[in-house]
């Protein structure tokens, strides 16, 4: 199971990376914008599978992005934590980044800022 280890790069996006780096956290985040908030939240939207979103869950709780309650047993919720909602404004231009370059003419990407609760 991967586990989360602070970056001790002096460089900012070199941290940012060891935290966000991962396809998986940057996809859980986004479903947590979403309103995801229980495990089977996550799993069918994503298509990932429980080992690997239990470990990435665990390294958002480590990096202090996601706080699990009730923190032991079961049905908890995950939930951003303030520092995870100071992503926003990343999230919205890598949404609009990806909607000008990354679709062709006859497709429509999801609209970032209507689904975000």
């Amino acid at each position: 199971m991967k586990t989360y280890q602070p970056s001790r790069s002096p460089c900012p996006i070199g941290r940012a990376a060891r935290v966000l780096g991962d396809r998986w956290v940057l996809l859980i985040l986004r479903e947590a914008f979403f309103g995801a908030e229980r495990f089977e939240d996550f799993i069918e939207p994503l298509g990932i599978n429980r080992a690997a979103l239990t470990s990435r869950l665990a390294i958002l709780q480590e990096a202090g992005l996601m706080v699990r309650e009730p923190p032991e047993g079961k049905r908890a919720r995950y939930m951003l934590t303030e520092r995870a909602k100071a992503l926003t404004p990343m999230y919205r231009e890598m949404a609009d980044w990806g909607a000008q370059h990354l679709f062709g003419e006859d497709e429509a990407p999801t609209d970032w800022a209507t689904k975000v609760s």
